[in-house]
């Protein structure tokens, strides 16, 4: 096999190198993708920790444009489009989430900026992760990660509808809800990440099932056909060596089963090696993109550096 080929399960893709073609000037460095959005155009959205914070590729990595300079910090963190072409973000040190159009205009804030909630008091937000928006009426659903063990959800417009979810590792619990999709029935998968988990939610969140056997799983997301794609994070320092926990992307059916464990057994930055994927889209052709946050989990950088990998689909399970 090639040694940028990536397969399992009768799933196989071809890491693409250098695929994003950034200006050549001072800057454009990404300094970690904590997340990826892709439109309904398959322009690719990539959310970076660098002075550039929202970059915007054609499916065939031509810079298109970039915004949202000054708005982020270091800790920009999770991104999402809608199926209405809006592009939502989380920066967790904000407290909020925003809502803007795909030239990065700002339309709506929930939450207020720099606001937080009492911590573990379960009202929004206390550093919030990610961002997700049913394709079928427009409600948002928020993971209120890393200072509340929650998921609220509000209506199109901002106002909140609901809460659910507390503190611990019981069915229905959380320890850092750190991703979320949504799919076309309302469903509400969330990755329960220090549980090692993917619940399986209702929208008014019911508990409808639990995915148990993934490790620290933190990208998350899910194609047109309903297959659900799961990155998991670095292994706990006692465990880096340990060839069958984490750093691998998992595929899922809609159902749980688990069809395919993607990349290399080992942790590292070939084309083939993960080290914490933390954000995952996928096009309307299958392609995987896939943002690593490499550096805030070693503490070293890459030479070169690799904070995004980009996986052309070739075969698709019969």
């Amino acid at each position: 096999m090639a040694d940028n080929i990536i397969e399992d399960g009768g799933f196989r893709y071809e890491s693409l190198q250098e695929w994003a073609k950034v200006p050549e000037t001072e800057g454009w460095d990404f300094i970690e993708v904590s997340g990826v959005a892709v439109d309904s155009h398959d322009n690719v959205y990539v959310m970076n920790r660098g002075q550039h914070p929202i970059i915007v590729f054609d499916s065939n990595g031509n810079f298109l444009r970039s915004w949202g300079e000054g708005e982020f910090d270091r800790r920009a963190h999770g991104i999402c489009a809608s199926a209405d072409d809006f592009i939502w973000t989380v920066n967790d040190n904000q407290h909020c989430v925003k809502k803007y159009t795909l030239e990065g205009e700002l339309v709506l804030t929930i939450g207020k900026q720099f606001e937080p909630a009492e911590k573990w008091s379960g009202n929004p937000f206390n550093t919030p992760t990610n961002v997700a928006v049913s394709p079928v009426s427009g409600d948002v659903y928020i993971t209120d990660g890393y200072g509340n063990s929650r998921v609220h959800r509000y209506a199109p417009d901002g106002r909140h509808i609901l809460s659910w979810g507390e503190a611990g590792v019981a069915p229905g619990q959380f320890q850092i809800p750190h991703n979320v999709v949504i799919d076309g029935d309302e469903n509400v998968f969330v990755n329960d990440r220090e549980n090692s988990r993917v619940q399986v939610f209702d929208k008014l969140g019911a508990l409808q099932e639990i995915w148990p056997y993934l490790y620290r799983p933190q990208a998350l997301a899910m194609d047109k056909s309903g297959t659900i794609y799961v990155g998991e994070q670095i292994q706990i320092a006692e465990l880096f060596d340990h060839p069958a926990l984490g750093h691998r992307l998992n595929v899922l059916s809609h159902d749980g089963k688990l069809l395919a464990r993607l990349g290399s057994t080992a942790r590292g930055d070939a084309p083939t090696e993960f080290i914490a994927p933390h954000g995952m889209a996928v096009d309307s052709k299958g392609n995987l993109y896939v943002g690593e946050v490499s550096f805030v989990n070693l503490g070293v950088r890459f030479d070169p550096p690799v904070y995004y990998k980009v996986f052309r689909r070739l075969s698709r399970i019969s």
